[in-house]
């Protein structure tokens, strides 16, 4: 197994960062995480023309990337599984700013079907919900 090149797009909106939900495994133990949208950069692709296709396949919106932030890299067991991810960290915003007042957004992605939500970048930064990259709450913290 390789390491997998990925890219997440951090939307703010005042207080609040836009985060998938998800329910599952993760590396600290089983029920619900939350990661920024994003996704695999394809062969081919750069990391921000990623995002713009992401964030249209799996939300059905248009994003402009604002600014580059950071690169960071994740090595994480789930079970006896190691997942080693190397991502690129961009802010965004959305392209139709009445976006903004969208409580939550639905996420297809393939069959799999979640939503986005808005989450106060205090549970984050507290630990009251489990946020994934590793990594990433630190980088914020010096960019928010």
């Amino acid at each position: 197994m390789y390491p997998r090149a990925n890219t997440l797009g951090m939307l703010v909106k005042d207080n609040d960062l836009l985060l998938e939900e998800q329910k599952g495994k993760h590396s600290k133990g089983i029920g619900f995480y939350y990661p920024p949208i994003g996704g695999t950069i394809k062969l081919g692709e750069r990391s921000n023309q990623t995002l713009v296709r992401e964030f249209s396949e799996e939300l059905g919106v248009e994003i402009i990337v604002r600014r580059y932030i950071s690169c960071i890299e994740n090595i994480f067991k789930i079970d006896e599984n190691i997942g080693h991810e190397i991502t690129q960290i961009y802010f965004v915003d959305f392209k139709d700013r009445y976006l903004y007042q969208k409580e939550h957004f639905t996420v297809t992605e393939g069959n799999k079907i979640t939503r986005a939500k808005w989450v106060s970048k205090e549970e984050i930064f507290l630990g009251e919900k489990v946020f994934y990259p590793n990594g990433l709450i630190e980088l914020l913290k010096q960019e928010i």
